[in-house]
């Protein structure tokens, strides 16, 4: 079994995601481990795109919003850093 894992955290990555994940879905061979940065907490800006889109919920919220850009992004590399661990993921 091929394990994915697809992060999302920003508006374009949603809207790609949705169609990739669900060709995943429907391949027996793959499964496809979901990581949400957070960055984006607004119900508009990212739950949103979960429900209207059909994707499915993610297995991971990584809860990485707020500060300024460095420090969120250098918090979203070393919790993303545990999950691709736990998971070890064949494709990112």
């Amino acid at each position: 079994m091929t394990r994915i894992l697809t992060v999302l955290g920003a508006r374009p990555q949603f809207i790609k995601a949705a169609t990739v994940s669900r060709v995943i879905r429907e391949h027996e061979g793959m499964s496809e481990v979901l990581v949400h940065t957070g960055q984006h907490f607004d119900a508009n800006m990212s739950d949103v795109f979960f429900h209207e889109l059909a994707i499915p919920a993610p297995d991971y919220y990584l809860g990485v919003a707020g500060g300024r850009h460095g420090a969120m992004t250098g918090r979203m590399l070393e919790r993303l850093e545990d999950v691709l661990k736990r998971e070890a993921p064949d494709w990112v």
